[in-house]
């Protein structure tokens, strides 16, 4: 059986028929020395892409991790102005920002991590347990692609060497966001974020006088975050360790306990 990966191939064929049909008449017609295989031409897999992994390391990243959460929601919860808002909008923003200022704290934090493909149970593995595989039950996996993304924008972050204040106002910015959907108090969180916007430029301005593109180049990093999917920050750090339950009820348990 041929175990290679036929992903790019196959996205031609049915994507261009013709064209597929013409390149193999031409590879068939010519000897192997003198013709350029296309078969043969280096590509991006998308199976590697897409392929599922887990933490190296799992313990110690996952405790790391743990800790980096911890600090996260006291963050938070150390806000006045977050806590004057009404539950219900605290709740909307806590749901909203807890993935990307969870990836600040990992950047302030330095937590480097690898991964490793996902082991497959075995079909007796699955039997012995009696494990049923129901939609209830099926979560998205991390995958390859999404890990990637997640370590180059901590890469990104980490070449910019924050301080503490930079990332204390740019983990407001990104709390107070006025886009959340259903906000009772928009306007007030609106002026919120334009005050941490403010704060985090003269941050910038008296610690790099002479860097007048880093205030853009921090914002511009920022925005990588919304790429990053809470579902694989749920699934890669915190799985392994809450098992079933779901994390953002565990947040908010964190949060609203006095």
């Amino acid at each position: 059986m041929d175990n290679g990966c036929h992903c790019s191939a196959s996205s031609d064929r049915l994507s261009n028929p013709i064209l597929y049909n013409i390149l193999s008449q031409m590879d068939n017609s010519k000897t192997s020395q003198n013709s350029l295989n296309y078969k043969s031409i280096a590509h991006r897999c998308n199976c590697e892409q897409r392929r599922t992994v887990c933490l190296k390391r799992t313990s110690e990243i996952c405790k790391e991790a743990s800790a980096v959460l911890v600090k996260t929601v006291q963050f938070m919860k150390n806000l006045p102005a977050f806590n004057q808002m009404p539950p219900n909008d605290q709740f909307a923003l806590l749901k909203s920002c807890w993935a990307p200022l969870f990836i600040l704290g990992l950047a302030q934090e330095h937590v480097d991590f690898e991964v490793m493909d996902t082991p497959a149970d075995s079909m007796l593995k699955k039997i012995l347990l009696n494990r049923q595989e129901s939609p209830e039950m099926e979560r998205e996996q991390p995958i390859m692609a999404g890990v990637s993304k997640l370590k180059s924008c901590l890469k990104k972050f980490w070449s910019l060497d924050l301080s503490p204040k930079e990332y204390a106002y740019l983990k407001g910015t990104t709390i107070f966001n006025p886009d959340v959907p259903d906000l009772k108090s928009a306007l007030f969180v609106e002026g919120l974020q334009q005050e941490a916007q403010h704060a985090l430029s003269e941050v910038v301005r008296l610690l790099h006088p002479g860097d007048r593109e880093r205030f853009a180049r921090i914002l511009l990093t920022a925005s990588m975050l919304q790429s990053i999917t809470p579902s694989l920050i749920s699934e890669l750090f915190f799985r392994p360790v809450i098992g079933q339950a779901d994390l953002l009820e565990l947040l908010v348990d964190m949060l609203f306990c006095r």
